[in-house]
């Protein structure tokens, strides 16, 4: 399975979260989006439109998680390197999970998305 995982600003628009999954997965389809619990309600649009299941992620799913970027904004907020990065990884779980890339900015810098790889719930 392929989870989009996703970190946004609080004005990120449907239209930021669909730029940045479209620049995130390329030709790889995905199974399911996944984000942060408070956030979650805010991919409930893109989620209807693409016909995917959310993956609701507590804070404490993504301590220790190994991200392959590091914004300032989200270690200060989160105390993770890339929300994005660290959902994909947490909703994928196991030896095999795996990101497939860096976690991409959508044009508006009000989304980032990033593709994981392995076994999910």
């Amino acid at each position: 399975m392929r989870v989009a995982g996703f970190g946004f600003r609080a004005a990120a628009t449907t239209t930021s979260l669909h730029v940045a999954l479209d620049m995130a997965r390329g030709a790889w389809p995905v199974t399911h989006l996944a984000t942060l619990i408070d956030k979650a309600p805010a991919l409930a649009d893109l989620a209807v439109q693409l016909g995917l299941p959310v993956i609701a992620l507590a804070p404490d799913q993504l301590v220790g998680l190994r991200t392959l970027t590091h914004s300032i904004p989200s270690q200060t907020a989160r105390g993770i390197g890339s929300v994005a990065e660290a959902c994909a990884l947490a909703a994928c779980y196991g030896r095999d999970a795996h990101l497939l890339g860096p976690r991409v900015l959508s044009q508006d810098r009000m989304a980032t998305c990033a593709i994981a790889q392995g076994v999910c719930p």
